[in-house]
């Protein structure tokens, strides 16, 4: 895992599962890749194994890891699907309504959006 500053938004264990969260969708863990273990993760970053556990437990309950008895924990084939539509769902229920009005008391055109934005 990367670097994590924690912020007093959320509750660590939820910090700590975004940030797994958003390694899956960047292509960090991959379908198949192992997930550090829980005492390494807690060594690592100074923090208590419930903890940890707690993360990787929510994100076995959403099917995005599986235990292997033994093993240990790993990226789900499904994950990276399923957490794009549920991440896009997201987005456009909780951010976008937000950022629409933003644009629109700001007066900006999607002409001048997508040519400040790098629009691919």
């Amino acid at each position: 895992m990367t670097s994590i500053q924690w912020s007093d938004g959320a509750p660590i264990y939820r910090q700590l599962k975004d940030r797994v969260i958003a390694m899956m969708l960047d292509g960090v863990l991959k379908p198949g890749d192992a997930l550090p273990s829980v005492r390494q993760v807690a060594a690592e970053y100074q923090l208590n194994p419930i903890t940890v556990s707690r993360a990787y437990q929510e994100l076995a309950d959403e099917a995005l890891v599986e235990k292997r008895r033994g093993l240990g924990m790993f990226v789900t084939e499904e994950a990276a699907k399923k957490l794009l539509t549920s991440e896009r769902e997201r987005f456009l229920q909780d951010e976008w309504p937000a950022v629409a009005e933003r644009i629109n008391r700001l007066g900006l055109s999607t002409e001048e959006l997508l040519r400040q934005g790098g629009a691919k």
